[in-house]
């Protein structure tokens, strides 16, 4: 029988390594040395029951050490998973986290792609670099299972482990980084799923309850962290859009207040009956733009800075775009275009080279321009028409000069200076009829084009008559043609004359112009220009100065100058060319020289006068200007000679009488 105190005190020694905490080995010791002091039967058999109780006692003391500091670390992690991280820092945190906390060789997360895919965001402790960014296709390996079973998932032996439905390119970067263990752990918070979170080991391991209930923990404590730090970047997204949004609106508060008072002070110069240029000025300063106001035919009325040389073809067809679709246009050099419109009727384009790119709000601007000086227009149209009664009875007087005496002449000349008008500046006439429409809009028109151009206008036997500065009687006609005509919808005859000077020659262009305008109509060209230039030799007749040497120069003048420069004789060539019917040879025959010589002699008279001098119309024209030069040199031939007669009797007189 083995003594009672000897085994109490055998327990007691138990009692007491256990109390101290003793290490396994201080255990097995005891054991030995009780063996050796022949310790047996039940009191060994009791010793030993007791040594394996306090190991029990040991590891569930080891246990719970351990549990309690997971789940100090959990409270470690959450606080770090609190603090302000974007995304990817956070999942960095989280990985380093259950790394550390579950020895694992290697951990990342894996985010789903738009695919379904899983692709590895972030990594720790891999040894190449195949897992970031790595994708896993949807249905392989454990990360997709534990989605859809929402529970964790290991194996000790990844690459082993036949109920795996393993991907071919996953099992390569496995096996790359030398995995055996692996856990895949749902990243879920609610209904929305994050990721899975991945811990991996070089060696075969298994995972106990405690250590995948931690890893649940932590990828569950993640998930949330991560949807808030997303709730959270995209709230600062969304405040730095609504702050940009603010600014912008603010700037754009700004520059509207500043607009409606540029186009209030451009307005207020208009109503206070400013000239266009000062309008264009102001404008072209609110805009910090070069800017030109243009006619419908195109011609400048008020310039603002240095528009530079803009493609006058692309401004062109800007302007259609514009019109047609009621708002500016700009081309392909940065010019833009602007219609100037009233209701349906053109008035004009605004052209303008800014200086810096413009922003909708400037474009604002800039169509409230343009109908700046649409209402500006219109004023001037007003007044024309308010004055016009007063400019259309000095027209008629004017027209009538021929039948007043120096002095009224005089008088009217004052007059239309008194209106801003120099008679004495060279001027044309013009006689415009509108075939068919009513002749009203036509009329205002006329009245605010004549104000517009400085002239005069008025209504004379049914025709609009207008008095305008300039020196080319055909190109006003065509530009008021071209304005009146797209107007009405309706073709304008418009003959023409001038240019002259003073009042006694307005009466003499009227005549003429009008001759003109009938000539047209004898001719049916109605719907055409025509001044006594345009008309040829029916110009010649029909002027009033019968301009000869006007006519011979435009039809002949280049050939005669050909001949006085280098003393040839080409006008003789032509002469003969027409004698014998257009034939060269019987040309040749008549001026004695080979057929080729007359030949390249027409060449040159080809040369000089183009290419249409042979046509029926022009070969008449040139006719009559070669019967014309020939008379005109046999009356210059005989009055030389009657000049010089008396003077040779008189020498023979006095030859007798000495």
């Amino acid at each position: 029988m083995t003594d009672p105190q000897t085994q109490d005190t055998g327990l007691m020694a138990v009692l007491e390594l256990l109390a101290e905490q003793a290490p396994a080995g201080r255990f097995d010791a005891l054991l030995q040395r009780a063996r050796r002091e022949g310790l047996s039967g039940e009191a060994l058999a009791g010793l030993e029951r007791a040594v394996h109780l306090a190991r029990g006692v040991q590891a569930w003391q080891g246990q719970r050490r351990q549990r309690e500091d997971g789940l100090a670390d959990l409270v470690d992690t959450a606080r770090d998973l609190t603090s302000p991280h974007d995304v990817e820092s956070l999942l960095e945190v989280a990985i380093r986290r259950v790394k550390r906390l579950l020895n694992f060789d290697m951990t990342s997360i894996a985010v789903l792609d738009p695919e379904g895919g899983l692709r590895v965001a972030v990594s720790n402790g891999s040894t190449t670099a195949l897992v970031t960014g790595h994708s896993v296709p949807a249905g392989y390996g454990l990360g997709h299972r534990s989605l859809l079973s929402r529970a964790p998932l290991w194996t000790a032996d990844y690459l082993e482990d036949e109920t795996v439905e393993h991907d071919p390119s996953a099992d390569a970067v496995v096996r790359a980084e030398g995995l055996h263990a692996l856990m895949a752990v749902p990243m879920c918070n609610g209904d929305q799923t994050i990721g899975v979170l991945y811990g991996g080991n070089r060696s075969v391991r298994h995972f106990s309850p405690d250590e995948i209930g931690l890893v649940a923990s932590l990828a569950a404590l993640a998930a949330v962290a991560v949807e808030r730090a997303g709730s959270y970047e995209q709230a600062q997204g969304e405040v730095g859009r609504l702050e940009r949004d603010g600014f912008r609106t603010r700037t754009s508060l700004v520059r509207l207040q500043q607009l409606n008072e540029a186009h209030s002070h451009t307005l207020g110069l208009v109503l206070a009956g400013a000239d266009l240029t000062t309008v264009a000025k102001a404008a072209g300063d609110a805009l910090d733009s070069a800017l030109q106001l243009r006619d419908p035919a195109g011609r400048p009325l008020a310039t603002s800075g240095d528009l530079g040389e803009p493609d006058e073809a692309a401004v062109a067809e800007a302007a259609l775009d514009a019109h047609a679709h009621l708002r500016p246009v700009v081309t392909a050099d940065g010019t833009w275009v602007a219609p100037v419109t009233a209701g349906a009727e053109d008035l004009g384009v605004l052209v303008l080279r800014p200086g810096t790119a413009l922003v909708g709000e400037d474009e604002g601007l800039l169509q409230l321009t343009a109908q700046t000086f649409a209402i500006q227009l219109l004023l001037r149209r007003s007044t024309a028409v308010a004055e016009g009664p007063v400019r259309d009875d000095l027209f008629d007087e004017l027209l009538a000069a021929h039948a007043r005496s120096g002095h009224q002449t005089h008088y009217l000349v004052q007059r239309a200076r008194g209106l801003g008008i120099d008679l004495e500046a060279p001027h044309v006439l013009l006689v415009a009829h509108p075939e068919g429409g009513e002749q009203g809009r036509a009329v205002v028109w006329a009245s605010s084009y004549a104000h517009r151009m400085t002239g005069l206008k008025t209504v004379h036997s049914g025709h609009i008559v207008l008095l305008l500065p300039g020196t080319d009687a055909s190109a006003a006609a065509r530009a008021v043609a071209d304005q009146l005509s797209p107007l009405l919808g309706h073709p304008v005859s418009v003959g023409a004359a001038g240019p002259g000077r003073g009042a006694a020659d307005i009466g003499r262009m009227h005549r003429e112009a009008m001759r003109c305008l009938d000539a047209l109509t004898a001719l049916d060209g109605t719907g055409g220009t025509a001044s006594a230039k345009d008309l040829g030799f029916l110009g010649l007749l029909l002027s009033d100065d019968h301009d000869v040497d006007g006519y011979i120069s435009s039809a002949i003048g280049p050939v005669l100058d050909y001949d006085r420069d280098r003393l040839t004789d080409l006008i003789g060539t032509l002469e003969s060319y027409f004698a014998s019917g257009g034939s060269q040879a019987h040309a040749a025959d008549l001026l004695n020289v080979h057929p080729n010589t007359v030949s390249r002699r027409l060449d040159r008279v080809t040369d000089l006068l183009g290419d249409a001098w042979q046509r029926p119309d022009r070969t008449l024209e040139v006719q009559l200007a070669l019967r014309l030069h020939r008379s005109r040199e046999v009356l210059r031939r005989q009055r030389r000679a009657g000049t010089a007669a008396p003077h040779a009797e008189a020498s023979s007189a006095g030859r007798s009488v000495s």
